[in-house]
Protein backbone atom coordinates (compact mmCIF):
# COMPACT_ATOMS: atom_id res chain seq x y z
CA UNK A 1 0.00 0.00 0.00
CA UNK A 2 1.12 3.69 -0.06
CA UNK A 3 3.29 4.74 2.70
CA UNK A 4 2.49 8.08 1.51
CA UNK A 5 -1.15 9.20 -0.22
CA UNK A 6 -1.53 12.61 -1.98
CA UNK A 7 -4.84 14.09 -1.49
CA UNK A 8 -6.09 16.50 -4.59
CA UNK A 9 -4.83 19.54 -2.70
CA UNK A 10 -1.06 18.86 -2.69
CA UNK A 11 -1.48 17.39 -6.47
CA UNK A 12 -2.71 20.23 -7.82
CA UNK A 13 0.31 22.47 -6.68
CA UNK A 14 2.25 19.67 -9.27
CA UNK A 15 3.36 20.38 -12.94
CA UNK A 16 0.01 18.13 -14.13
CA UNK A 17 -2.05 19.62 -11.41
CA UNK A 18 -1.12 23.42 -12.44
CA UNK A 19 -1.22 22.35 -16.06
CA UNK A 20 -5.00 20.85 -15.35
CA UNK A 21 -5.85 23.97 -13.42
CA UNK A 22 -4.93 26.22 -15.93
CA UNK A 23 -7.15 24.72 -18.74
CA UNK A 24 -9.88 24.36 -16.48
CA UNK A 25 -9.70 28.09 -15.00
CA UNK A 26 -10.14 29.13 -18.89
CA UNK A 27 -12.70 26.74 -19.58
CA UNK A 28 -15.09 28.40 -16.62
CA UNK A 29 -13.91 31.64 -16.73
CA UNK A 30 -15.96 31.19 -20.62
CA UNK A 31 -18.84 29.16 -19.58
CA UNK A 32 -19.95 31.38 -16.84
CA UNK A 33 -19.11 35.05 -17.70
CA UNK A 34 -22.53 34.82 -20.20
CA UNK A 35 -25.49 33.37 -17.44
CA UNK A 36 -27.67 36.00 -15.47
CA UNK A 37 -29.19 35.39 -12.56
CA UNK A 38 -29.21 36.31 -8.99
CA UNK A 39 -26.98 33.95 -6.88
CA UNK A 40 -24.56 31.42 -8.04
CA UNK A 41 -22.93 28.94 -6.05
CA UNK A 42 -19.40 27.24 -6.66
CA UNK A 43 -19.05 23.93 -4.67
CA UNK A 44 -16.09 22.76 -3.38
CA UNK A 45 -12.45 23.25 -4.80
CA UNK A 46 -11.57 26.45 -3.78
CA UNK A 47 -8.20 26.70 -5.82
CA UNK A 48 -10.21 27.51 -9.05
CA UNK A 49 -12.35 30.66 -8.41
CA UNK A 50 -14.51 29.48 -10.83
CA UNK A 51 -16.78 32.35 -10.45
CA UNK A 52 -14.44 35.18 -11.31
CA UNK A 53 -16.09 36.80 -14.61
CA UNK A 54 -20.00 35.52 -13.53
CA UNK A 55 -21.93 39.30 -13.06
CA UNK A 56 -24.84 37.26 -10.92
CA UNK A 57 -24.34 39.92 -7.99
CA UNK A 58 -24.75 37.51 -5.34
CA UNK A 59 -22.17 34.49 -5.35
CA UNK A 60 -21.29 31.82 -2.89
CA UNK A 61 -18.33 29.18 -2.30
CA UNK A 62 -19.41 25.77 -0.31
CA UNK A 63 -16.83 23.48 0.87
CA UNK A 64 -17.70 19.83 3.04
CA UNK A 65 -14.27 20.14 5.13
CA UNK A 66 -13.86 22.49 7.79
CA UNK A 67 -10.16 24.97 7.16
CA UNK A 68 -7.56 24.45 10.03
CA UNK A 69 -8.18 27.95 10.72
CA UNK A 70 -12.12 27.05 11.61
CA UNK A 71 -10.64 23.91 13.65
CA UNK A 72 -8.19 26.15 15.74
CA UNK A 73 -11.15 29.28 15.87
CA UNK A 74 -14.72 27.95 16.06
CA UNK A 75 -16.18 31.40 15.61
CA UNK A 76 -14.41 31.65 12.03
CA UNK A 77 -17.10 29.31 11.07
CA UNK A 78 -19.94 30.84 12.20
CA UNK A 79 -18.78 34.44 10.72
CA UNK A 80 -17.94 32.84 7.54
CA UNK A 81 -21.27 31.88 7.31
CA UNK A 82 -22.24 35.29 6.20
CA UNK A 83 -19.66 36.38 4.01
CA UNK A 84 -20.55 36.74 0.50
CA UNK A 85 -17.44 35.63 -2.02
CA UNK A 86 -17.85 38.44 -3.47
CA UNK A 87 -16.62 40.48 -0.61
CA UNK A 88 -13.51 39.13 -0.26
CA UNK A 89 -12.32 38.93 -3.74
CA UNK A 90 -10.60 41.71 -3.68
CA UNK A 91 -8.54 40.75 -0.25
CA UNK A 92 -6.69 37.36 -1.96
CA UNK A 93 -6.51 35.66 -5.19
CA UNK A 94 -8.78 32.67 -4.22
CA UNK A 95 -12.34 33.11 -2.60
CA UNK A 96 -12.60 32.14 0.62
CA UNK A 97 -15.40 29.64 2.33
CA UNK A 98 -18.83 31.32 2.91
CA UNK A 99 -20.22 28.13 3.95
CA UNK A 100 -19.53 24.77 5.25
CA UNK A 101 -21.70 22.42 4.24
CA UNK A 102 -22.59 18.73 2.95
CA UNK A 103 -23.01 18.68 -0.55
CA UNK A 104 -26.16 16.76 -0.71
CA UNK A 105 -27.81 18.67 2.12
CA UNK A 106 -27.34 22.42 1.31
CA UNK A 107 -28.84 25.30 2.88
CA UNK A 108 -30.45 27.08 -0.03
CA UNK A 109 -34.63 26.50 -0.43
CA UNK A 110 -35.94 24.71 -3.72
CA UNK A 111 -35.53 26.80 -6.95
CA UNK A 112 -33.25 29.44 -5.46
CA UNK A 113 -30.17 29.25 -7.43
CA UNK A 114 -29.67 30.60 -11.02
CA UNK A 115 -26.19 28.53 -11.31
CA UNK A 116 -23.88 26.02 -9.39
CA UNK A 117 -20.25 25.11 -10.35
CA UNK A 118 -19.36 21.95 -9.70
CA UNK A 119 -15.30 21.28 -10.08
CA UNK A 120 -14.67 17.75 -9.51
CA UNK A 121 -16.97 17.70 -6.37
CA UNK A 122 -19.10 14.70 -7.69
CA UNK A 123 -16.17 12.43 -7.84
CA UNK A 124 -14.88 13.48 -4.54
CA UNK A 125 -18.78 13.68 -2.47
CA UNK A 126 -19.55 10.66 -0.70
CA UNK A 127 -22.43 10.33 -2.46
CA UNK A 128 -22.59 11.68 -5.65
CA UNK A 129 -25.89 10.59 -6.84
CA UNK A 130 -27.68 12.44 -3.79
CA UNK A 131 -25.13 15.86 -4.83
CA UNK A 132 -26.66 16.57 -8.11
CA UNK A 133 -30.34 15.27 -6.73
CA UNK A 134 -29.59 18.47 -4.56
CA UNK A 135 -28.47 20.17 -7.27
CA UNK A 136 -31.19 19.85 -9.06
CA UNK A 137 -33.19 20.89 -6.20
CA UNK A 138 -31.94 23.99 -5.66
CA UNK A 139 -31.34 25.50 -9.10
CA UNK A 140 -34.44 27.71 -10.47
CA UNK A 141 -36.00 26.05 -13.67
CA UNK A 142 -33.39 26.92 -16.80
CA UNK A 143 -31.03 26.96 -14.38
CA UNK A 144 -27.60 25.68 -14.97
CA UNK A 145 -24.71 23.53 -13.35
CA UNK A 146 -21.41 23.72 -14.84
CA UNK A 147 -18.62 21.06 -13.77
CA UNK A 148 -15.86 19.46 -14.34
CA UNK A 149 -13.99 16.02 -13.73
CA UNK A 150 -11.00 13.62 -14.51
CA UNK A 151 -12.40 11.13 -17.98
CA UNK A 152 -11.07 7.65 -16.68
CA UNK A 153 -10.80 6.86 -20.48
CA UNK A 154 -7.45 8.83 -21.11
CA UNK A 155 -3.80 8.44 -20.58
CA UNK A 156 -3.97 9.48 -17.22
CA UNK A 157 -7.18 7.53 -16.00
CA UNK A 158 -5.09 4.56 -17.94
CA UNK A 159 -1.98 5.09 -15.90
CA UNK A 160 -4.31 5.58 -12.49
CA UNK A 161 -5.87 2.35 -13.17
CA UNK A 162 -2.19 0.52 -13.71
CA UNK A 163 -0.99 1.94 -10.95
CA UNK A 164 -3.87 0.28 -9.01
CA UNK A 165 -3.06 -3.07 -10.25
CA UNK A 166 0.60 -1.94 -9.30
CA UNK A 167 -0.21 -1.21 -6.04
CA UNK A 168 -1.62 -4.56 -4.96
CA UNK A 169 2.07 -6.02 -5.98
CA UNK A 170 3.75 -3.69 -3.39
CA UNK A 171 4.11 -0.54 -5.94
CA UNK A 172 3.09 2.81 -4.71
CA UNK A 173 3.40 4.45 -7.92
CA UNK A 174 -0.26 6.70 -8.05
CA UNK A 175 -0.57 9.36 -10.76
CA UNK A 176 -3.35 10.75 -9.69
CA UNK A 177 -5.13 11.77 -6.12
CA UNK A 178 -5.67 8.52 -4.43
CA UNK A 179 -9.60 10.09 -3.18
CA UNK A 180 -12.89 9.83 -4.72
CA UNK A 181 -14.14 7.33 -7.85
CA UNK A 182 -13.76 9.00 -11.14
CA UNK A 183 -16.65 9.05 -13.36
CA UNK A 184 -17.33 8.95 -16.78
CA UNK A 185 -18.61 11.46 -19.27
CA UNK A 186 -21.01 9.28 -20.87
CA UNK A 187 -22.32 8.02 -17.16
CA UNK A 188 -22.47 11.62 -15.91
CA UNK A 189 -25.29 12.44 -18.77
CA UNK A 190 -26.95 9.17 -18.24
CA UNK A 191 -27.12 10.65 -14.27
CA UNK A 192 -28.18 13.75 -15.86
CA UNK A 193 -30.71 13.02 -18.25
CA UNK A 194 -32.43 11.50 -15.64
CA UNK A 195 -32.95 13.96 -13.64
CA UNK A 196 -34.86 15.92 -16.69
CA UNK A 197 -31.08 18.32 -17.38
CA UNK A 198 -30.22 18.74 -20.67
CA UNK A 199 -26.38 19.02 -21.61
CA UNK A 200 -26.20 22.28 -23.43
CA UNK A 201 -22.51 21.73 -23.95
CA UNK A 202 -19.42 19.19 -23.51
CA UNK A 203 -15.92 19.50 -24.46
CA UNK A 204 -12.47 17.20 -23.13
CA UNK A 205 -9.12 18.78 -22.27
CA UNK A 206 -5.72 18.13 -21.21
CA UNK A 207 -4.27 15.71 -24.02
CA UNK A 208 -0.61 15.65 -22.84
CA UNK A 209 0.47 12.51 -21.66
CA UNK A 210 0.72 11.66 -17.82
CA UNK A 211 4.30 12.82 -16.98
CA UNK A 212 4.92 14.74 -13.62
CA UNK A 213 7.75 16.74 -14.89
CA UNK A 214 7.26 20.17 -16.13
CA UNK A 215 10.12 19.94 -18.55
CA UNK A 216 8.37 16.99 -20.72
CA UNK A 217 4.97 18.48 -19.98
CA UNK A 218 6.40 21.40 -22.40
CA UNK A 219 7.75 19.52 -25.02
CA UNK A 220 4.14 17.48 -25.46
CA UNK A 221 2.06 21.08 -25.80
CA UNK A 222 1.39 19.88 -29.24
CA UNK A 223 -0.64 16.99 -28.10
CA UNK A 224 -3.44 19.40 -26.86
CA UNK A 225 -3.46 20.87 -30.72
CA UNK A 226 -3.73 17.19 -32.06
CA UNK A 227 -5.80 15.78 -29.58
CA UNK A 228 -9.06 18.66 -29.77
CA UNK A 229 -8.66 17.68 -33.45
CA UNK A 230 -7.95 13.47 -33.93
CA UNK A 231 -8.82 11.94 -30.97
CA UNK A 232 -11.05 14.27 -29.05
CA UNK A 233 -12.64 12.32 -26.26
CA UNK A 234 -9.37 11.15 -24.96
CA UNK A 235 -8.80 14.27 -22.87
CA UNK A 236 -7.44 13.66 -19.23
CA UNK A 237 -10.28 16.24 -17.91
CA UNK A 238 -14.34 17.02 -19.64
CA UNK A 239 -15.82 20.32 -18.99
CA UNK A 240 -19.82 20.78 -19.07
CA UNK A 241 -22.56 22.47 -19.12
CA UNK A 242 -26.23 21.36 -18.55
CA UNK A 243 -29.31 23.01 -18.09
CA UNK A 244 -33.03 22.07 -16.01
CA UNK A 245 -35.44 21.76 -17.81
CA UNK A 246 -39.09 21.58 -16.16
CA UNK A 247 -41.42 20.05 -18.57
CA UNK A 248 -45.13 21.65 -18.67
CA UNK A 249 -43.75 24.75 -17.22
CA UNK A 250 -43.73 27.99 -19.78
CA UNK A 251 -42.04 31.46 -18.45
CA UNK A 252 -44.40 33.89 -18.98
CA UNK A 253 -43.34 37.88 -20.03
CA UNK A 254 -43.93 40.44 -17.49
CA UNK A 255 -48.03 42.22 -18.16
CA UNK A 256 -45.99 45.54 -18.88
CA UNK A 257 -44.93 43.48 -21.78
CA UNK A 258 -48.22 42.69 -23.99
CA UNK A 259 -49.41 44.24 -26.33
CA UNK A 260 -52.95 45.74 -26.37
CA UNK A 261 -55.01 45.44 -29.23
CA UNK A 262 -56.28 48.73 -31.01
CA UNK A 263 -59.69 48.00 -32.39
CA UNK A 264 -60.52 49.35 -35.68
CA UNK A 265 -61.96 52.77 -36.55
CA UNK A 266 -64.75 52.47 -38.98
CA UNK A 267 -63.32 53.80 -42.41
CA UNK A 268 -65.59 56.10 -44.55
CA UNK A 269 -66.52 54.56 -47.97
CA UNK A 270 -66.20 57.03 -51.19
CA UNK A 271 -68.83 57.14 -53.36
CA UNK A 272 -67.62 56.19 -56.79
CA UNK A 273 -71.01 57.60 -58.83
CA UNK A 274 -70.88 60.88 -60.67
CA UNK A 275 -72.76 63.87 -59.24
CA UNK A 276 -75.23 63.35 -61.77
CA UNK A 277 -76.40 59.76 -61.41
CA UNK A 278 -76.61 60.21 -57.39
CA UNK A 279 -80.23 61.63 -58.09
CA UNK A 280 -82.09 64.89 -57.89
CA UNK A 281 -81.06 67.36 -55.77
CA UNK A 282 -83.12 69.13 -53.36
Amino acid sequence: MNSEIIGLTDWLKTPPGVYLLAWEQARFDEAVSDIFGYHALQLGLPELDTLRTNRVPHRWLAQESVPALAVAAPRAVVEAASVDVTAVAGASSRPRAALITESGALPFPENSLDLVVLAHTLELSRDPHATLREVERVLVPEGRVVMSGFNPASLWGMRQRRAHLYQRMGSHELFLPEAGEFIGYWRLRDWLRLLSFEVESGRFGCYRPALASQKWLARFEWMDRAGARWWPILGAVYFLVAVKRVRGVRLLEPAWKSRKVVAAAPAAVANKEPASRAGPQP
